[in-house]
């Protein structure tokens, strides 16, 4: 089950780390192409506004970031031998839990409990 769920880890990481590229490839583009521009987009006919999509890459950047520091983190206990052992109360997490959400650090109890 251990390599199952590290060919699942490897396979998010991957994922992950695409998205942080392609939202970091974005945003250096409208950051590129907006360059110097005084524009007032706020009031632009057009469509998207250049805030609203600026946040919005910033959001999916953020979360990208985050999935691949959580893989990273997961794959890092499995090496050292405390993967799917709760980080709070060093119980065993269910294999159920791990199969939903393979990078969790804590068992249900203890994540409802530290709201996570």
């Amino acid at each position: 089950m251990t390599t199952d769920l590290r060919a699942l880890l490897t396979d998010l990481r991957a994922q992950a780390a695409a998205r942080v590229a392609s939202t970091s490839a974005m945003l250096a583009e409208l950051t590129h192409d907006r360059a110097g521009s005084n524009d007032d987009d706020e009031h632009d006919p057009e469509g998207v506004t250049l805030s609203s999509e600026w946040s919005r890459l910033t959001g999916l950047a953020e979360a990208a970031a985050s999935e691949l520091q959580q893989v990273d983190d997961a794959l890092a206990r499995m090496d050292a031998g405390t993967y799917g052992i709760c980080a709070n109360c060093g119980r065993p997490i269910p294999a159920a839990r791990l199969a939903v959400r393979p990078f969790a650090e804590y068992c249900v109890a203890c994540a409802e409990k530290l709201g996570r």
